[in-house]
């Protein structure tokens, strides 16, 4: 496991895969729009190789670019409109987006939020993390979110600059699950965090490429960050040491919708 040479002040997270479980969400969409559009049944493991490539943290992209090369040219455009309808749903049936779960606890939120100050960079649209976090509890504690109607889309570094502005990149951390995130992080020089479990689908594949990203390291969980920290710094404490028994790193104010980037104050 690599170590951080400083302790981060800023902790930056993307939302999908991170802080929220999006299998029965946007993964589930894209294979439903895929079948949908070409007639063919499509996989998980499918998705996930076509998830390794850079460009396609955009779920639209990846279903353009999927069902085109199974014989069906679809634009970007096309593909938008066909996931949406699985998405939020259509003629009175329910989307998959009510499959929504969010992975990590308000009050765990709020201890990061005593110690560092959080941020979130998002391939989202307003519309969608609106949805999700408008009403959660802990959306409060996140200083700067950042959309894909706010920024350029990953891998394009543009959101962490702009949650940064001149502030020192190594200052910061970036936890991600997606390829495109790791490139955001390595072109605006801001420490990275992988989001990956072990037995994830193409696991091994996507640990590898990762770590040749210069993933600082693998963690299971967003939760697992505390331990990481503390481990890096050299330092874990004894709660931190009885998590790791279990556990293996891997080496290496109101949301605006009308706002460029949200700041809470």
């Amino acid at each position: 496991m690599s170590k951080l040479k400083v302790l981060p002040r800023i902790l930056i997270f993307d939302v999908d895969g991170v802080l929220v479980d999006v299998r029965g969400t946007y993964w589930r969409s894209a294979l439903d729009t895929v079948h949908y559009l070409t007639g063919k049944r499509v996989t998980y493991s499918e998705l996930h190789q076509w998830k390794s490539k850079p460009g396609f943290n955009d779920d639209w992209s990846m279903v353009s670019a999927w069902v085109t090369s199974l014989g069906k040219p679809i634009s970007y455009h096309e593909a938008r409109v066909a996931f949406e309808k699985f998405y939020w749903g259509s003629d009175g049936k329910p989307g998959n987006v009510r499959n929504e779960k969010i992975l990590v606890s308000p009050r765990q939120i709020e201890k990061w939020a005593g110690r560092f100050e959080l941020n979130l960079f998002t391939g989202r649209t307003r519309r969608e993390f609106s949805f999700s976090f408008e009403n959660w509890p802990a959306t409060k504690y996140f200083r700067t979110i950042v959309t894909m109607d706010d920024a350029r889309k990953k891998p394009h570094p543009e959101g962490l600059q702009k949650i940064l502005g001149d502030r020192d990149p190594a200052s910061a951390v970036y936890l991600g699950d997606n390829i495109d995130d790791a490139l955001a992080a390595r072109e605006a020089g801001v420490p990275f965090l992988a989001i990956i479990a072990p037995g994830e689908h193409r696991y091994r594949e996507r640990a590898a490429r990762f770590r040749k990203l210069g993933a600082l390291a693998l963690l299971p969980r967003a939760r697992d960050l505390d331990a990481f920290l503390s481990v890096s710094q050299g330092n874990p404490s004894a709660s931190h040491r009885s998590k790791l028994e279990g556990t293996k790193f891997r080496l290496s104010g109101n949301y605006k919708e009308k706002c460029v980037i949200s700041r809470y104050p």
